[in-house]
């Protein structure tokens, strides 16, 4: 009989449950699975701010998409206008003095 109790008393407990066996275990994956989860929202958050960022520098180009047209349009209507005789002789007028027959012109007084 003691020999029967010495086998009993030297074999150590084992835990009931399976977590206690592999304690160290699960808080290494544990621990892993939480770093993994940080740099994943770390990410997240650092995309989230690029896509501001482009969606701010997608309006600010869309503006000078369509202050360029304007420009187009305004220079277009210029060109029609260059062709036309009253720019003709707006030119005249301005940079050669030429006048109409009928004009009377007042010259200030020196």
């Amino acid at each position: 009989m003691k020999n029967n109790q010495k086998r009993t008393q030297a074999r150590p407990k084992r835990p009931q449950y399976a977590l206690g066996r592999y304690r160290r275990s699960a808080v290494v994956v544990s621990s892993v699975f939480v770093f993994l989860v940080g740099i994943l929202l770390v990410n997240a958050i650092n995309l989230k701010k690029k896509k501001e960022n482009y969606r701010q520098e997608q309006k600010e180009l869309q503006i000078q998409i369509d202050a360029q047209k304007q420009r187009m349009q305004e220079i277009e209507e210029l060109k029609e206008y260059v062709k036309t005789e009253e720019f003709e002789k707006e030119i005249a007028e301005e940079k050669l003095g030429l006048v109409d027959p009928d004009e009377i012109i007042f010259k200030p007084v020196k």
